[in-house]
């Protein structure tokens, strides 16, 4: 056996044919259920992205003013009459607009996944490039290999959300950034800050990547050395602006419109959660433990991360990592999403782990290679079985409600969709209007409403308004009615 592993790995360029057929798993595993509808776990951010993109594709594309389908005060605390949606650079929804004008035959919702899927792929191919750099060919396919098949990164890499382009974007300014230090070309430098820019400009949250990226740069030339060569000083000042001037630009315009502008600052520390027991329950415990890691995949996680290295570049990222879970903490534990950012440093250290495990030489070698053996397919297998629920469609009666809506009302009808605040709804309708009823029923069709769609029958609201005005639908799963026509009393 040993022989025939040591042929395979003395084949030139055998790492090529491995990435290839990982980039192939990554991408088969992700086409499961590409084509369910935008009603499953996160629905609601999906929603909001999809609805972008869908708002482009009716009404033109307008890079500077992204709008979506929920007017309300909801998610901004102003009235929101034009639908603005400032957020992100809407980059990703550029991209998702040509894709779906280029081949309509795939619905928007599916090409908005396989954007997500596509990224991935990206990613993986560049985390193999930078795995390979700092733990050979070996440890470059195994956290590409990771990354593919993670499962809560599989769910979250084909979901409607712009996190994994802005992921890719990083990944692709880490790599130029290493080549950087390698050739000393001013020219990947440069790149190297665009790309992150672009990043930033999607997330701001991807600002971790330069952690790694400083680290670097100051063991090659260290920051005093740079700090007194003008020439040096000049090239990483410019490279700090092309990384900070788009952002704070956009940041600066969309300031302009605050009604557009969902609030934010909640995400830090808003419930003060952060460095208290639960905040170590749920990232460490629930999220990186549990969810990401299927507790298993805690033993390469922590090998890669103790044992003697010849380099700290994946420590550094991981540490990078770790800052943006603590500064972003409330939204950390709140929302699994934002875990995202976190998995290709994972990868890199379960890589690094995989590789001490199975070339030690303090235990018996077969023992310790069936332990890491066991514990990945264990990782996967229960990472998997928590996130099969997310592919789940709980609520299939918010579609069946939304088809009638779309067949019942004029495209142009504002529509009360009440869910809890989750636009998921609203979205279903193809209808532009509210979530939840955050004002009046009275002042809420001064404003423009004209229909009530709900799939709670019995609550408050609808019984107020189904006593008002007229019923034109009701099954057991929903009910419309028509704000315009009063019923006699």
């Amino acid at each position: 056996m040993n022989k025939i592993i040591n042929r395979v790995k003395n084949i030139k360029n055998i790492e090529y044919l491995f990435l290839s057929l990982i980039l192939i798993l990554g991408f088969v595993v992700r086409l499961y259920k590409i084509n369910s509808p935008l009603a499953d776990w996160h629905s609601w951010r999906q929603a909001d992205t999809a609805s972008v993109t869908r708002t482009y594709l009716q009404r033109g594309l307008n890079i500077l003013y992204p709008k979506y389908h929920d007017i309300s005060s909801i998610q901004t605390g102003y009235f929101n009459p034009q639908g603005y949606r400032f957020v992100e650079l809407p980059i990703y929804n550029v991209i998702h607009l040509f894709l779906y004008k280029a081949h309509p035959k795939l619905t928007l919702e599916v090409w908005g996944r396989l954007l997500s899927v596509f990224s991935a792929l990206v990613s993986s191919f560049f985390l193999f490039l930078i795995g390979r750099k700092f733990t050979g060919k070996w440890g470059g396919l195994l956290a590409a290999f990771f990354f593919c098949v993670i499962p809560y990164n599989i769910y979250f890499t084909r979901v409607i959300l712009p996190e994994p382009l802005g992921q890719t974007f990083a990944l692709i300014s880490l790599w130029l950034i290493i080549k950087y230090i390698d050739t000393e070309k001013d020219s990947l430098l440069y790149f190297s800050g665009f790309f992150l820019a672009l990043s930033l400009l999607i997330k701001p949250f991807t600002y971790f990547y330069v952690f790694p990226a400083i680290y670097l740069i100051s063991k090659k030339y260290g920051m005093k050395n740079i700090l007194n060569t003008p020439k040096l000083l000049i090239k990483f000042l410019i490279y700090s602006d092309l990384l900070l001037v788009p952002l704070f630009l956009w940041r600066g315009w969309i300031g302009k419109h605050p009604e557009g502008i969902p609030f934010f600052t909640w995400a830090f520390n808003g419930d003060h959660i952060r460095f208290r027991p639960a905040f170590w329950r749920w990232i460490f415990g629930e999220r990186i433990g549990r969810l990401i890691l299927g507790t298993w995949g805690l033993i390469p996680f922590i090998l890669g991360a103790v044992f003697k290295k010849k380099n700290y570049f994946n420590l550094v990222f991981m540490a990078g990592a770790l800052s943006y879970l603590f500064v972003v903490a409330t939204a950390s534990v709140r929302h699994d999403y934002y875990q995202i950012f976190i998995i290709p440093p994972i990868s890199l250290l379960l890589a690094e782990g995989s590789l001490y495990l199975w070339n030690q030489a303090v235990f018996n070698k077969w023992l310790s290679r069936s332990i890491l053996v066991f514990s990945i397919l264990m990782m996967i297998g229960m990472g998997a079985y928590q996130v099969k629920e997310y592919y789940k469609i709980n609520h299939p009666e918010i579609i069946a409600a939304g088809q009638a809506v779309d067949k019942l009302t004029p495209k142009d009808a504002l529509v009360i969709a009440p869910y809890n605040g989750d636009t998921a709804f609203l979205y279903q309708t193809g209808r532009w209007g509210w979530p939840a009823v955050d004002d009046s029923f009275e002042n809420i069709i001064k404003k423009g409403a004209s229909y009530y769609v709900s799939v709670d029958l019995g609550s408050p609201d609808t019984k107020y308004v189904t006593a008002k005005y007229k019923t034109i639908a009701k099954t057991d799963q929903y009910i419309i009615v028509d704000l315009h026509e009063s019923i006699k009393q």
